[in-house]
């Protein structure tokens, strides 16, 4: 199920820039989806894209600490350059749909756009063991395989369904999920979501815009989760 509960714009989409006036209306009705999820995420102020080069997660990481994606290794995009802002401690506002709930206080994360409503996040967990990232990763898996039916529950005026694309080998693997999601006011996202863990660390990815299944990028998705998982350390 390709879309997202949060609210800054959706599950990533077109090639279209929605009116701000829809986006913000999408955003209230994500909201009631699932306690602040966002189902797409609005576009950010080119003054903002200015200050959030590709050099910050380079300057952030060291050899200890967990690198992030540069947006050259997002899905690309038809019509658009990606851009990226810094990366951030604590949790991601608003929180992902679906799993935002389970993401500890000690994440990190990094938000990516598009000129256009497509758009991507990462969040990063290092934990004090590698049982406990093994367990925190199943969490997040477990909330994915329910995520459909979260989303119905929570909102009689969204249908949601999700496909799971399987494992990827990478460090101690990587898995891949797909969420879609349409409402009775017409709106239609798709999100793709990963989750993959090296060691103590866990990080999710997750890439979103309008649209239904067949609009999303999994092959290039799952290439950029082998390398969000791979380039951890």
């Amino acid at each position: 199920m390709n879309i997202r509960t949060r609210v800054r714009t959706g599950t990533r989409l077109h090639t279209r820039l929605r009116p701000q006036g829809r986006t913000r209306g999408i955003r209230l009705a994500a909201a009631a989806l699932a306690a602040g999820a966002a189902l797409t995420a609005a576009a950010v102020p080119a003054a903002a894209r200015t200050a959030a080069s590709d050099d910050t997660a380079r300057t952030v990481a060291s050899d200890d600490t967990p690198r992030y994606l540069e947006p050259a290794e997002l899905p690309p995009h038809p019509s658009s350059p990606w851009y990226a802002g810094p990366v951030t401690a604590g949790q991601p506002d608003p929180l992902p749909m679906c799993v935002g709930e389970a993401l500890p206080s000690i994440a990190s994360h990094r938000s990516f756009w598009t000129d256009y409503d497509t758009n991507a996040e990462q969040v990063t967990v290092v934990e004090r063991s590698t049982q406990r990232a093994k367990d925190f990763a199943a969490l997040l898996r477990k909330d994915l395989d329910g995520c459909a039916k979260k989303l119905m529950r929570q909102n009689p005026d969204v249908t949601a369904e999700q496909k799971y694309y399987g494992r990827l080998n990478v460090e101690e693997g990587a898995h891949v999920y797909g969420v879609h999601t349409t409402t009775t006011w017409g709106a239609s996202d798709i999100a793709l979501f990963s989750v993959g863990r090296d060691g103590n660390t866990v990080t999710l990815v997750r890439w979103a815009q309008l649209g239904g299944f067949r609009d999303a990028q999994v092959d290039d998705f799952r290439t950029t989760t082998v390398t969000a998982v791979d380039k951890l350390y």
